[in-house]
C-alpha cells in the first residue's frame, strides 16, 4: 500500500501542465469545512500556501480563509503549550516534595511530550521557508486530483480525500474497512467496479513511502523515481453526500505488484503512474472497454525507485 506521499499540492500545476481548471468553489467549500470540524491540518500546508496569493475575487476569499485559519491554529497551539508546560510544572514540584507520586511521575511523562509536540508544530507553522514535508499527504489527507467534466469533458482540478468513501458507503462502514485509500488491481471488478471505468483521476506525486519491516522492526521507506519526474498516479473517485447532504470528494491510489526494487526493499505494492500521452483516454473511461483501460496501466512509465529511510 502508499500509505503516504509527497503530491503536487499547488492546484497552479494543474492548471499550467495540463490547462486544468480548477474548482474554486470546492476548495472554498472544503477549506470553510476544515476551519469548522477541526480538520485544518488535514489540508497540507502546501495546499494552503497556493492560496495566500489571490489572482480573483473568489481568491481573496480563499485567501482570508486561509490566513484565518492558520491563525486559528496558532491559538490552538500557543494555549495547548501554556496548559502542558503548567501540568509539567506541577508533576515536577510534585516529584520535588517529600511525597512524590506515581501519577507525577507519569505527568511529567505527557506533558514533557506534548509540550515538545506543540511547541514542534508552532515552530512549524511559524516557519518562513518552504519544505518537502509541507506537500506530504497521509490516509484522510486531501489533495489536488485531476479529473474530466463529465458534461463538459473539461479537466477539473478538485480537492479530495486520501481515502475513498464507496458508492454506497458511510461513515460508520468506511470505519470498518479503512483501507479504501488504495485500490488494488486485482480488485478493479470486484470491490472497485462502480468506479473502475466511470470515476477516473490522477494526482501527481514526486516520491512515496511505504512501511516495511527490518530486522523485526516497521521502518518507513522513501522511494524516489530516477530520474526524478512528476508521477501522473492514475486513481479513482468518488462523490458521495450524506443523509444531512454533506458531500465528500475521495479518492484511492491504483496499486500494483512492485517492480523488482521496490519488492526487494521489502514492499509488495507500488502506485501506478501512468503516461502523459494516455492521461485523456484515462480520464475518459469507456466501461464497456476495461481492457484498453488495464492496458494504459500496463503501458506505465518504468522509472527505477531509489529508496531510502524516511527522515
Amino acid at each position: 500500500m502508499c500509505y503516504s506521499a509527497q503530491v503536487k499540492a499547488d492546484y497552479a500545476a494543474f492548471v499550467r501542465l495540463f490547462g486544468a481548471v480548477m474548482d474554486i468553489h470546492e476548495f472554498v467549500k472544503l477549506f470553510v469545512e476544515k476551519r469548522a470540524d477541526g480538520g485544518w491540518t488535514k489540508l497540507p500546508r502546501a495546499m494552503r500556501e497556493s492560496f495566500r496569493k489571490p489572482a480573483s475575487e473568489e481568491g481573496f476569499e480563499l485567501a482570508k480563509i486561509v490566513a484565518e485559519g492558520d491563525r486559528e491554529l496558532e491559538a490552538k497551539l500557543v494555549a495547548e503549550l501554556a496548559a502542558q508546560q503548567e501540568r509539567l510544572a506541577k508533576a515536577e514540584a510534585v516529584l520535588a516534595s517529600p511525597k512524590p507520586t506515581k501519577k507525577a511521575t507519569e505527568d511529567q511523562r505527557i506533558a514533557g511530550n506534548k509540550v515538545k509536540a506543540a511547541q514542534r508544530n508552532l515552530d512549524d507553522l511559524r516557519r518562513a521557508e518552504p519544505d518537502p514535508k509541507d506537500s506530504r499527504i497521509y490516509p484522510g489527507s486531501y489533495a489536488p486530483v485531476m479529473i474530466a467534466d463529465a458534461k463538459t469533458g473539461l479537466r477539473r482540478v478538485i480537492p479530495m480525500r486520501y481515502q475513498c468513501r464507496l458508492p454506497g458507503w458511510n461513515v460508520a462502514i468506511e470505519r470498518k474497512y479503512p483501507g479504501t485509500y488504495n485500490a488494488r488491481r486485482d480488485n478493479l471488478e470486484s470491490a472497485w467496479s462502480k468506479l473502475f471505468g466511470y470515476h477516473h483521476g490522477i494526482m501527481i506525486v514526486t516520491t512515496f513511502y511505504e512501511n516495511v519491516e527490518r530486522e523485526g522492526k516497521n521502518v518507513v521507506l522513501q522511494f524516489t523515481p530516477n530520474p526524478p519526474q512528476d508521477m501522473l498516479v492514475a486513481c479513482l473517485w468518488s462523490h458521495t453526500t450524506d443523509r444531512d447532504g454533506d458531500e465528500l470528494w475521495s479518492f484511492a491510489a491504483i496499486t500494483d505488484e512492485p517492480p523488482p526494487e521496490v519488492l526487494a526493499a521489502g514492499h509488495d505494492r507500488c502506485i501506478v503512474p501512468i503516461k502523459p500521452e494516455n492521461l485523456d483516454a484515462w480520464l475518459n473511461p469507456d466501461p464497456r472497454d476495461l481492457q484498453s483501460l488495464y492496458a494504459i496501466l500496463d503501458d506505465r512509465p518504468r522509472p527505477y525507485y531509489e529508496h531510502q529511510l524516511a527522515a
